[in-house]
Order: C-alpha cells, then sequence, then structure tokens
C-alpha cells in the first residue's frame, strides 16, 4: 500500500515538475502565462490511496511587465482583453501578444500569422463591421485641392500703399508680401497660386492672385477686412479661383482661400498655416498602431488613413479559457462568449503602443517550488526504498 502511495507522489511529483519547468523555460516569453499544479488526494473506498494531479491553473489575470520594442505594429494591453485571431479553417483564438504585421495578402496577422479581427472604417462616427482587416498597400488616388487654409500676420507697420500706385507682379515697389502655396488638381498635378499682398488702407489688404505664374487679373484684388487687428469674418474666405484642366485631362480646379486667424498687429509679417486640403496619388509605405488601437495606413504623399481598428475581447471567466498553446487560448462554455469593443471601451484595458506584456512568471518562486518538489521526490523516493528494504528483510527471515 505505502509503495503505490508513494509512488503516485512520484508521477505527480513528475507532473508538477514538468509545469515548473515549463514556466522557467517561458520565462522570456511574450504573453505567456504561468500554470500551477493542483495536487488532490486520491481514495480508495474510505481509505486514502496517494495523490494525484487533479488540475492545472493558469494565472491569466496577473498580467506581465511591458517590454518597450519602439516597433510600430506591437502593442500592450494594460488591463484586461485579449487580442482576437482567425485561422485559416475559422477557428478564432485569443492571445495577449501585439506582435502584428501585414502579410502578402494584404491582411494584418499576428506572429502565428492568423488574420487579426477587428472593426472596418469608421464612417459618420459608426464603427465599421467586424472582421478581417485590410491594408490598402498599392496606389491611393489624388485628392484635389478644394480650399487652402492660409494663416499670418499682415503687418501693421506696413505703409498704406498710395492709390496711384498700380500693382504690377513683376514689380516688388507694388506689393508687400508675396507667399506661394501649393494646391493639386483631379490628376495630383501640382500648381503653385501666389498671394501677393498690399494693405491698401488703413484696415484693408488686398489679395491679388497668380495662378501658375500668368499675369494677375487686372483690378483692385480681393479686400481682406480687419476688426481690431482680426480679419472679418465676411472677409475670411477668398474669392472662388478657377485652374483649368485643358490638355492634361483633369478636371477643373476650383478652389479658395480660408484666411480665418489671420491679423494686423504691428510687427513681422508671418506666415503660420499654409495648407491646401488636396494631395497627389501616394504609394503604401507602411502601417503602424495607434493607441487608441486604429491601424493607420502611410503612403508617400505623407497622407495617413485609418483603415480599421483592432478589436479586444474580454470573458466573463478568463481563467476558463481552454489553452491552445503557451500564448493562445479558444473560448468554451465555462469562459462565457466574448465581449468585443476597442481598446479603453468597456472591460477592454487600454493599449500601450510600441511595447509588449511579457510573461509573467516569477522565476523566484519557480525556483522555490522547483527546490520543494525536489525534496518531496527525495521523500517519496526513500519510502519507496525503505518499504523494499523491508520487504527483502521480511524474504530473508521467511
Amino acid at each position: 500500500m505505502s509503495f503505490n502511495i508513494a509512488l503516485s507522489g512520484i508521477q505527480a511529483i513528475n507532473e508538477q515538475l514538468n509545469t515548473l519547468s515549463n514556466n522557467i523555460a517561458n520565462a522570456g516569453t511574450y504573453g505567456f502565462k504561468s500554470s500551477r499544479a493542483n495536487f488532490a488526494s486520491v481514495y480508495a473506498g474510505d481509505m486514502a490511496n496517494g495523490v494525484q494531479v487533479g488540475s492545472l491553473t493558469q494565472d491569466i489575470n496577473k498580467n506581465g511587465s511591458l517590454q518597450t520594442t519602439g516597433r510600430g505594429l506591437d502593442a500592450a494591453i494594460l488591463g484586461r482583453g485579449f487580442f482576437t485571431s482567425r485561422d485559416a479553417q475559422g477557428v478564432v483564438s485569443y492571445s495577449r501578444v501585439g506582435i502584428f504585421n501585414t502579410n502578402a495578402e494584404g491582411f494584418l496577422v499576428d506572429a502565428t500569422g492568423k488574420r487579426v479581427q477587428g472593426y472596418g472604417p469608421t464612417v459618420n462616427g459608426v464603427l465599421g463591421a467586424m472582421g478581417d482587416i485590410a491594408i490598402p498597400t498599392g496606389q491611393i488616388p489624388a485628392v484635389a485641392t478644394s480650399k487652402v487654409a492660409y494663416e499670418g500676420n499682415m503687418s501693421n507697420d506696413w505703409p498704406i500703399m498710395p492709390a496711384a500706385t498700380a500693382f504690377d507682379f513683376e514689380n516688388p515697389d507694388t506689393y508687400h508680401m508675396v507667399k506661394q502655396s501649393v494646391v493639386y488638381d483631379s490628376l495630383g498635378t501640382q500648381h503653385t497660386v501666389s498671394q501677393y499682398f498690399v494693405r491698401t488702407a488703413a484696415n484693408t489688404v488686398s489679395v491679388h492672385y497668380s495662378l501658375d505664374g500668368a499675369e494677375p487679373p487686372a483690378g483692385a484684388g480681393y479686400a481682406m477686412n480687419f476688426v481690431d487687428g482680426r480679419v472679418t469674418d465676411a472677409t475670411a474666405n477668398g474669392p472662388n479661383l478657377t485652374i483649368a484642366g485643358g490638355a492634361t485631362g483633369a478636371d477643373n480646379l476650383v478652389f479658395n482661400f480660408n484666411y480665418a486667424g489671420t491679423t494686423k498687429f504691428a510687427g513681422a509679417a508671418t506666415q503660420n498655416i499654409n495648407r491646401p486640403d488636396g494631395y497627389a496619388s501616394g504609394t503604401f509605405v507602411g502601417v503602424e498602431m495607434a493607441e487608441n488601437g486604429s491601424i493607420v495606413a502611410k503612403y508617400s504623399n505623407e497622407q495617413q488613413q485609418v483603415v480599421g481598428t483592432v478589436a479586444l475581447a474580454t470573458f466573463a471567466d478568463e481563467g476558463s479559457l481552454v489553452p491552445t498553446s503557451d500564448t493562445t487560448w479558444v473560448a468554451n462554455a465555462n469562459s462565457g462568449a466574448p465581449l468585443y469593443s476597442t481598446p479603453g471601451v468597456g472591460l477592454a484595458g487600454k493599449l500601450s503602443k510600441g511595447t509588449l506584456e511579457g510573461s509573467n512568471v516569477d522565476i523566484t518562486s519557480e525556483l522555490v517550488g522547483l527546490m520543494t518538489s525536489q525534496r518531496n521526490y527525495q521523500a517519496n523516493s526513500k519510502v519507496i526504498t525503505a518499504e523494499n528494504q523491508m520487504m527483502q528483510s521480511l524474504m530473508q527471515a521467511l
């Protein structure tokens, strides 16, 4: 009887040693959760008949420390939640490992090549449908300029230009300042617009426009009026300007300047904002994740587009998830159905960009457990040795 009890102890301790060894081996594995072997007594009727490992418990709720990587598609979850991925067979798995990349088919995938699940681009404030996150890796089309945001200071120190002085864009003595802006037509071709600023009255600055170097139209130009040194709302939007598409095949480009925020204070004339809303076509150059879970595609024309948002899954009982590897799990009836949301919403934790969650293994505790298991193993071995010696003595006595 004692032989069988001691043997069951050795077998149970072997399983515990395997668990401890696996924990120690994965102390440097991203997103790894340590496990614990839970012993249970074995009974034969009313009599104790040894011990066994009744269950293995993973410490899923304890987060590991953050490790900085600086990579744009690495992210760690601060709090509850799991990244969600789907394999080629449609099996959904959950992980804390936020190592992502773009595959050859243009989808966001995790470190094992499974497609990351998330929401499509937001339209009118509503998240897109949940599914695979596609990354547009080709060329994005040009967008024609419709407005140029321009803000600066028209110096109040400028002298008022005499009424007899006719504006001549080739004569710098007939204007106070010239600034260039770049606009884009429907094919992405750049056009240069020059603004010639002339102070024509105490609170009025006229603007003459030259399109692609052509002579500005004759006339007084567009008048910006100022009150207390600030442009009035009525004159904050300039006139519509048109650049003909002509033989290039582009549509006629119609745009205007928005001078909101422009001032006329004493001191130097400055330019603070000179920004068109259009852009040329561009090619895909990379993608990164924002801390709100948005997947941002970047293009050679310096444009960025949010192409999706990573979804995080939370569960009523995370500890009941079924492990499929050391860092991935699947849901079951005990864990409850996943509740999906974006990072930082509801029960889901926020994201830390450019970092990864390390293992939650406590090496000191594991080594102490290893030494304890070794002593227990030795104790059970001695029981077997003692029983063997007793049996030998008994046999010799007969």
